[in-house]
Order: structure tokens, then sequence, then C-alpha cells
């Protein structure tokens, strides 16, 4: 169950981190080899980001990335591509 305080207050990313604020005072820190997307994306790509699901989630439009505050607690990555067998 998402509480109120796991509502997104800022977002950083660097070459290889990817660090989100909640209001409840946690940070979270993962590595941005989980998320493909923001991993090759430019820097202006990777700043220009917006709190979306009433706070709950960060939507990077540039890369139409998507992250909630529940997975990342969950230390989830993005999902991979099956391969074809």
């Amino acid at each position: 169950m998402v509480k109120a305080g796991e509502r997104v207050q800022d977002v950083r990313v660097t070459e290889d981190t990817l660090t989100v604020d909640l209001l409840d005072g946690r940070t979270i820190s993962v590595p941005l080899t989980w998320y493909p997307r923001l991993l090759h994306a430019t820097e202006a790509q990777r700043n220009n980001w917006q709190v979306a699901g009433g706070g709950f989630g960060i939507h990077w439009p540039d890369v139409d990335e998507d992250l909630s505050t529940e997975g990342l607690l969950r230390g989830a990555p993005a999902p991979r591509e099956s391969t074809p067998a």
C-alpha cells in the first residue's frame, strides 16, 4: 500500500545513479543501468522530468520513461524485453 509520504519531492540523475527524495525524508538511490532509457538519454533529457501519478510517479517525456515510487522502493529494475528462444 502506498503511503502519502512516499510522494516524490526531488529527482537527481547522474551518469550512473538515479536518486529520488521522498516527502517523508527517505532517499532512494538505484543504479541507472536498471533503466536503459535513462542510461542512454542525454543530460538534458534526464533532467526533464515531471512528477506524475498524483505525486507517486516520475515521467520523463523526452524518453517516454515512467517510474513509480512503489517500484523504486521495491527495488524493481525496468522489465527486460524477452528475446525469442
